[in-house]
């Protein structure tokens, strides 16, 4: 039988949509700034002292100083590893796009050779932005280029003598750095369009696979099912039907008699619909929120450290009842998702791990606490990124099962925050004082938060009327 996906599959999302969400890492773009600062600062010192030219060294250096002050603003506001959403990465190559354009407005337009650096800003927005965005910073830098065809400050020498190349020259310039602006950037979009494709087409080709074999598992599991009670419902039958002849002269028996031959036929009405067609259990879809944190912490309650749990509404909420949890949804990325955050608390907890859930009107939170040494601070903004060293001042072989932070953590939080959360790490405890001195809730901890639309199923968040479950095949 052919498989029908739903309307709302994982799969044919990613393969449905080309969407560039938080691509860009902002210390990528400020890597690159700096070496463009760098360059720039080089290249004004040469020509003024070095090659003889008139430059306008107050003006330039302004120039490069807001580039600087843009840096060290926003390495001190964000941490390491933020990622840039499609509109902040616009406004960012687009303060570097003008940057730029004073500096070539102040050092010959067109007559400088340094112009083609003007592309940069919009093949970077090409390979890594939405069609919007880069075709806003493609406009501008088009307008720009052509404004400094005709106005800039001239390249002079110190003898006065200007350098200025011919008026057939300069048009053939700008032609060719439009023509660039247009070609890098349609071909660089095309190849990262093509890539990220491919990519989502390989996650999409493994979604399926992994659902195939969740079918597969479930239909071996019926056949065995029904091959091994096979037997014991045919013994019924033939039992029920040899005392139904018996019982020919007692019908209130034989009524029971019948009522088990009519069971035993519908027991095998269902064997062989449940080999014909897997069914997905709604009820099994959505859980209370304690249900689902501790299904996730289940694989490490026997590891040597105490598990603590507490579940309750948020002191800013009032009215709400702490023995009705909300129910949310039982998604596979959540779960696994702080199934790792509870796995490297209690890789790294001296004897005990707090996980606590609160709620409001409006938000989930879910924090999980350990009592060992913390993350260390230097590393506090990179957390999340794969293939970190290990948490400091604690041995790889402290705890079995530890498989370090760095990949786990960022499972963890790619997975969480596909199903909408935000991820914060944070010690419980002032950094700068020593273990000893800071007791109980002292070491590392997660906070993640969910928008309650994201995860609760329906608008009160509480079990409604689930209707029958639905075959996945057909």
């Amino acid at each position: 039988m052919a498989v029908t996906p739903p309307q709302n599959d994982p799969a044919l999302m990613l393969l449905q949509h080309d969407i560039r969400v938080d691509w860009v890492r902002l210390r990528t773009l400020l890597v690159l700034r700096w070496l463009a600062i760098l360059g720039q600062t080089l290249a004004v010192v040469i020509a003024a002292f070095y090659l003889g030219l008139r430059v306008e060294l107050g003006l330039c250096f302004l120039a490069i100083g807001a580039s600087v002050v843009s840096n060290l603003i926003a390495m001190s506001i964000f941490p390491e590893n933020q990622r840039l959403s499609d509109r902040d990465a616009m406004l960012t190559l687009l303060f570097d796009l003008s940057q730029l354009a004073f500096l070539l407005f102040l050092t010959g337009g067109l007559n400088n050779p340094f112009s083609l650096l003007i592309l940069a800003p919009v093949t970077i927005s090409a390979t890594a932005l939405t069609l919007r965005s880069t075709i806003i910073l493609g406009v501008l830098a088009i307008f720009l280029i052509t404004c400094l065809s005709v106005w800039y400050l001239p390249l002079t020498m110190l003898s006065g003598e200007v350098l200025e190349l011919p008026g057939l020259f300069i048009l053939g310039f700008w032609a060719s750095i439009i023509i660039g602006i247009l070609f890098l950037s349609a071909y660089a979009r095309r190849v990262a369009s093509e890539t990220h494709r491919m990519s989502q087409a390989l996650l999409a080709t493994q979604m399926a696979l992994s659902r195939e074999q969740s079918l597969t598992d479930l239909g071996g599991v019926v056949a065995a099912a029904a091959h091994e009670l096979g037997t014991p419902l045919a013994t019924i039958k033939l039992v029920s039907t040899e005392l139904l002849d018996e019982l020919a002269g007692h019908p209130e028996l034989a009524e029971d008699v019948i009522l088990i031959r009519d069971q035993a036929d519908r027991c095998r009405d269902i064997l062989r619909s449940m080999g014909r067609a897997g069914k997905d259990d709604i009820h099994l879809r959505r859980a209370p929120l304690g249900t689902v944190i501790q299904e996730a912490a289940e694989p490490h309650s026997d590891r040597g450290i105490n598990l603590h749990y507490e579940f309750r509404p948020s002191k800013t909420a009032e009215g709400l009842d702490p023995t009705q949890q909300p129910q949310i949804w039982r998604k596979p990325e959540i779960i696994h998702g702080i199934r790792n955050l509870i796995q490297n608390a209690v890789d790294f907890a001296t004897e005990q791990v707090w996980i606590e859930g609160e709620w409001d009107g409006g938000m989930i939170r879910i924090r999980i606490t350990d009592d060992g040494p913390g993350f260390p601070v230097d590393l506090l903004g990179r957390l999340g990124d794969p293939f970190l060293r290990r948490r400091s001042h604690v041995p790889k072989d402290a705890r079995p099962g530890y498989q370090g932070m760095g990949l786990g953590l960022f499972i963890a939080k790619t997975l969480l925050e596909r199903s909408g959360a935000k991820v914060h790490f944070l010690n419980a405890a002032d950094p700068f004082l020593a273990l000893e001195d800071t007791p109980g809730l002292a070491g590392a901890q997660v906070l993640v938060v969910w928008p309650a639309a994201a995860i609760v199923p329906g608008e009160d968040g509480h079990m409604g009327a689930l209707g029958p479950n639905m075959p996945i095949i057909g």
